[in-house]
């Protein structure tokens, strides 16, 4: 496994749901840590402004960034989420709103 398919290849939780990716999660906490220091120097230390201004530059850098990783993601086969996705034992699975006790 490349680096290029370990950080792009869509991931399926033990349920069969598609997740993110691994450059998705690390893209994610990059944007935040860049768009929070520069939203705290625009601030000036005022925490109101500061949240405004944060949600006002992650929001589309978030979303730009996850639809490139996206079009670069269709390429990659998915793979599971962990290894112990493979060891879920899909015949004792019940409905998602399942309420009821057995």
């Amino acid at each position: 496994m490349g680096v290029m398919e370990f950080l792009f290849a869509p991931r399926k939780d033990h349920r069969g749901w598609s997740t993110p990716s691994e450059a998705a999660r690390l893209f994610f906490i990059i944007a935040m840590v860049v768009s929070s220091w520069y939203s705290w120097h625009l601030s000036q230390g005022n925490v109101i402004v500061f949240l405004c201004v944060l949600m006002l530059i992650s929001t589309p850098l978030l979303s730009l960034g996850w639809w490139l990783i996206s079009l670069v993601s269709n390429g990659f086969e998915p793979r599971v989420l962990t290894e112990s996705v493979n060891n879920v034992d899909k015949s004792k699975k019940l409905p998602l709103h399942s309420f009821r006790k057995p």
